[in-house]
């Protein structure tokens, strides 16, 4: 699709299934000059709908919401690059309102699994979700950002620049394709994807072990990749 954000990495659940249904809805809302930071409060308040139902133990429509959201998290994008309209302000607001989401679903699923398992699910999603950005990055060959210049901007360096800046300090080097395609099937939309049929089977709790298995082949990955660097 043109307006596919460039990316190496391919997430099979994102680009076969939630992007082609984000791209019907950026279509249908350009006509209508839709601004794409509506589309991204939409899909936040979709985001908080979600848990929200998760609290109240409603989690087959928990599970159907978060769908909802990951659609309209992917149409935001489309929109704004099929209108020109790519701004700061939507990038920023994106990422700021998927930790909003993400810690909001945690919260909620603390209520039925527990807050000490929550918060390490919420740990362990952050952690796969910055190494996802950063691998594709440091294969791009893209800089640390730096810019302050606005308020997002600001909050997006205190929320996500210090877990660069370690990625810097933990792996040096580019990665390997392999690497970065594998990992770019851990990415939101397949996190929630996951979150979702775990909650429609009635096993939140089975999430946490699937982003413990994200974790560890995380790490085996960044093992192999070190030992490559290092052999060479």
């Amino acid at each position: 699709m043109p307006d596919r954000k460039p990316r190496q990495g391919f997430e099979l659940a994102c680009e076969l299934g939630f992007r082609p249904l984000a791209h019907m809805v950026a279509r249908a809302l350009a006509p209508l000059r839709v601004p794409p930071p509506a589309v991204v409060i939409a899909g936040t308040a979709t985001g908080v709908a979600a848990a929200v139902a998760i609290g109240r133990h409603a989690f087959l429509a928990a599970a159907l919401l978060l769908q909802l959201k990951t659609v309209l998290d992917n149409a935001d994008g489309q929109l704004a690059r099929m209108t020109g309209r790519v701004t700061e302000l939507g990038r920023y607001l994106d990422s700021e309102s998927d930790l909003l989401v993400d810690a909001a679903i945690f919260a909620a699923l603390g209520i039925w699994i527990g807050a000490p398992l929550a918060l390490m699910g919420f740990v362990l999603l952050t952690l796969v979700l910055s190494t996802n950005f950063n691998l594709e990055r440091r294969y791009r060959g893209a800089p640390v950002e730096s810019d302050r210049s606005s308020a997002l901007a600001r909050v997006y360096t205190l929320l996500y620049g210090w877990q660069d800046r370690v990625f810097e300090k933990v792996f040096r080097g580019r990665p390997s394709r392999g690497t970065v395609g594998i990992v770019a099937n851990f990415g939101l939309s397949t996190q929630l994807l996951a979150l979702g049929v775990c909650l429609a089977f009635g096993h939140p709790v089975a999430y946490v072990a699937v982003l413990c298995a994200c974790a560890l082949s995380l790490v085996s990955l960044m093992v192999a990749e070190r030992r490559v660097q290092l052999a060479t």
